[in-house]
């Protein structure tokens, strides 16, 4: 797979970083050793490996799920000075900007 210019623009602009054309040739030899990495991990035949989700055989015990703490949301909701369907109204505190 080849890497041009205009892609390494692209990718640039979507992770919102700032690359130098001057540093495009050592991007695209660093992508292209990523991408043929990529490439023989997946033309790995891994057809009689199981699937594996943890490398140890190790068993996490549940506690039972049962209330352990009364609710007590209106208390705290009748010391907010604005709230509106059980939810606490407060300030804006995030200009959205330009």
């Amino acid at each position: 797979m080849s890497i041009k210019n205009k892609d390494l623009q692209n990718i640039s602009y979507l992770a919102k970083i700032n690359i130098q054309e001057k540093d495009f040739p050592q991007l695209e030899r660093d992508l292209k050793s990523i991408l043929d990495l990529i490439k023989k991990m997946d033309d790995a035949d891994t057809s009689g490996v199981k699937a594996l989700s943890h490398p140890l055989d190790v068993s996490q015990p549940l506690r039972k799920d049962e209330v352990t703490e009364i609710d007590e949301s209106e208390k705290y909701l009748s010391l907010a000075p604005l709230v509106n369907f059980g939810h606490f109204l407060v300030p804006k505190v995030i200009d959205e900007g330009e």
